[in-house]
Formats: structure tokens, C-alpha cells, sequence
């Protein structure tokens, strides 16, 4: 018999899979419910009674059919049952996003980042600041706000509070969580950019492959070099990881990297190692902080008018990606890469160093190149990532901490 403790893991256990359930598929019937999750049609009764109860679930619609009989009655996610914030620092700018429960955008708008003000101050302040309008636009206030999810190129720490190292920030460290409690109740959640843009690719491409999806990899081209794994586990859930791949050694004692060393891929690759190569610039000057895509735009025009030293730099930094996934390829087993960021305007210019460094790998060479894919749409995946593990988390929470029905409700 199980003990009050067990059943209680069981009905959370339940009702996140239904609420799951939802999530991925819309409004459903309470039949569609029960044979999607597997769950005895007593048991969904019982728990979209209780959801529906607390405000989480309703029924916004009766689909009616086009004969005689009764309309199906349809459950989905409440959209005023809580909110989530979703933010993206990148190197240009900082977007602030508004979701409902269902995942709708409510609200958006963008901040352009000063780049002669630095610091993690006066960054924190306006951060806050933009939360504050955010909420405020769409006059909410900030206890209906369940989860802040921000992201930023970077090293983030293993429990995802801490942002450790950004091209953003340097190693000046940015605690997010210490910086909204204790006046925000939300869970505030850091995620690395990129793996935000695997975690997206990796659940569509699951749902497209009925099941037989494997593996992939994601790699941002701009500024600096991201890179995001999404795999399944032995169990078959997707498991998405965010290597440090631009700061990984591409060549000993090479060009001066953001982070203070030498020869990273993204000393080659990010776009200020481009621009220094191809104005012939010694590799160990400090690299800058930002480069327009205008000025990337001018030397990538200047290599297809056959410039010579402009297209040897997009040809080293392509070498340098290429060498990269060599490795990765290496370590995991073999699997489709995506190409996502600003730079993949200029991907023409870099496959044919990407090829050659790929061909230098004895598994590549066996196995073949890998099949490469260019998206151009960076930043819905980077919100799409946001909404999935998000959200997510918050229907777990949902039904963890969730009261318990009493048993006249159960009646």
C-alpha cells in the first residue's frame, strides 16, 4: 500500500504530465488527455477538477461539431494563472519580454546597451528598472510574476543563479538571483544563449522525427562563438548542455582571446578576431569590446570583391569553427549542426575554411562531413528556447506546491 508521501509524488507526477501534456499540444478533450498521457479517465477527471479548481486550467472554448451530439469540452492552460518574464542580454542590445502562462507574448521592447558605461551596477539598476515597466505596461504587479528567465553568451554557473563570464561583463560576476529577492517571488533561472537555441531545435526536431531524433548541435556566429548540445539520455529525455566551445584552444600561442588568452576559436572567429586579421593587426592587441555589423558588413563586402587579407580572415576564423566541430564530433557521436547568430550573413565567406578545418578530423574523414544547416532567425529560437524551459518549470512547480484537496472536495 502506498504511504501518503508516495501518493502524494504520484498525483504531482500526474498532474505535471498532464499539464505537460497541454502544454505541448494544445487544448484537449479530456479523452485526447487521457490518451496521450496514458492516465485512467478517473484520474484526469480528478486532476483537471483540481487544476481547474486552483486556476491553472480552464475551459476557454466548446468545439462543436458539425452533427448532432454533445460539444467536446476542451482544457487549456489559464493565461492570467501567472506570468513569465523572458531576457535576453545580448552584446547590442537588451530585450525584455512578457509571457502569459499559455506562452503568448503580451509585451516587448528593447534596450540598446551603453557601451561606454561599464560596470555591473549601473547594468543591475537598469535591468530592474526595465522589469519594473515591463510590469507595470501591462498593469501587473509583480506577485503574478512566477519566473524571470534571462539569458547571455557566457559561462554560467552550474546552479543557474550566477552569470561567471560574459563577453558582456568580463569576469565581473552578476548574481541575478541575490539581485531580485527578496522582492520578487518569481524563480529566477540563467541559461547560456546558445543552449537556449539547442534546447528550441532539439524539441522541434524531436516532435518532427516521431521519436527517432538523436542528437544535434547549435553554433552562434557573431560577436563570440556559442556553441549548444541537445541529445537524448538513455531514458529518452532531451538533455541539453552548452560547452564551452569558443573558448576552447584552437591554436598555442595564438591571437589574444576577450577572455585573456591565447588562441581561442573566438579570438579567430568572433568578429573582432575577424576584423583584426584582415586589417593585419598583431594578434596580441586587446581586442574590442564590439563590432558593428556595418564595419563586418564593409570587410565581408571588400573578401567577395576578392580582397585578399578580408577573405583570408573569414577563411581562418572558418578554419577555426571547422577544427572545433572536428573535436565535438570526436567526443559525441555524429550529428547535424546548425548555424544560428548575426554571423551567418556571412557563412558563404567562412564554409570553405569550415570544410577544410572539418576534413583535418580522422572521424570526419570516416564518417563523412556532417550535414550543416544555416538558420537566420537567432532570436526566436532564443525565445522559444525561454517559453520551453520556462514554462516547463513552471508547471512542475504548479503541481508540486499545489494544495492538496481536501477530501470534501474529492467528494
Amino acid at each position: 500500500m502506498l504511504s501518503k508521501s508516495s501518493t502524494e509524488l504520484v498525483r504531482q507526477q500526474n498532474s505535471a504530465l498532464v499539464l505537460a501534456t497541454l502544454r505541448r499540444l494544445g487544448p484537449l478533450s479530456h479523452t485526447d488527455i487521457s490518451e496521450h498521457t496514458g492516465l485512467a479517465s478517473a484520474t484526469v477527471s480528478a486532476i483537471t477538477a483540481e487544476l481547474e479548481r486552483a486556476g491553472v486550467i480552464e475551459k476557454p472554448e466548446q468545439q462543436v461539431p458539425s452533427g448532432r451530439g454533445r460539444p467536446r469540452v476542451l482544457f487549456a492552460q489559464r493565461r492570467d494563472s501567472g506570468f513569465l518574464i523572458a531576457v535576453r542580454i545580448s552584446s547590442d542590445v537588451v530585450q525584455y519580454s512578457l509571457v502569459d502562462y499559455s506562452g503568448r507574448l503580451i509585451d516587448r521592447f528593447e534596450e540598446p546597451r551603453n557601451h561606454k558605461v561599464v560596470g555591473t551596477q549601473p547594468f543591475a539598476e537598469g535591468f530592474l528598472d526595465a522589469l519594473a515597466r515591463l510590469i507595470h505596461r501591462s498593469r501587473l504587479v509583480k506577485e503574478q510574476i512566477l519566473a524571470v528567465s534571462i539569458s547571455s553568451k557566457g559561462t554560467v554557473d552550474a546552479d543557474g543563479k550566477r552569470l561567471l563570464w560574459s563577453p558582456v561583463f568580463g569576469g565581473e560576476q552578476i548574481d541575478f538571483v541575490s539581485l531580485l529577492q527578496p522582492e520578487w517571488r518569481a524563480k529566477v533561472t540563467l541559461n547560456n544563449e546558445t543552449l537556449l537555441v539547442a534546447q528550441a531545435l532539439g524539441m522541434k526536431a524531436d516532435a518532427s522525427q516521431s521519436g527517432s531524433f538523436r542528437a544535434l548541435a547549435a553554433l552562434s556566429l557573431g560577436h563570440s562563438i556559442g556553441l549548444g548540445v541537445a541529445r537524448k539520455d538513455r531514458f529518452g529525455e532531451l538533455e541539453v548542455t552548452a560547452p564551452n566551445f569558443g573558448h576552447m584552444l584552437h591554436a598555442a600561442n595564438g591571437c589574444l582571446c576577450r577572455c585573456g588568452s591565447f588562441g581561442c576559436i573566438e579570438a579567430s572567429a568572433g568578429f573582432y578576431g575577424i576584423l583584426r586579421t584582415a586589417f593585419e593587426v598583431p594578434p596580441d592587441t586587446i581586442p574590442a569590446k564590439f563590432v558593428p555589423l556595418a564595419e563586418m558588413d564593409k570587410i565581408a563586402a571588400s573578401a567577395r570583391q576578392g580582397n585578399r587579407m578580408a577573405g583570408y580572415a573569414f577563411r581562418q576564423a572558418g578554419i577555426a569553427l571547422g577544427n572545433g566541430l572536428s573535436r565535438l564530433l570526436s567526443l559525441y557521436d555524429r550529428m547535424p549542426i546548425y548555424i544560428t547568430g548575426p554571423g551567418t550573413r556571412y557563412f558563404d565567406l567562412l564554409q570553405r575554411g569550415v570544410d577544410e578545418g572539418l576534413e583535418q578530423s580522422h572521424e570526419v574523414r570516416l564518417q563523412g562531413r556532417p550535414e550543416i544547416s544555416v538558420i537566420f532567425d537567432e532570436q526566436r529560437l532564443v525565445f522559444d528556447g525561454h517559453l520551453d524551459r520556462a514554462l516547463t518549470d513552471m508547471d512542475h512547480d504548479i503541481a508540486a506546491f499545489r494544495p492538496v484537496p481536501q477530501a470534501a472536495d474529492q467528494a
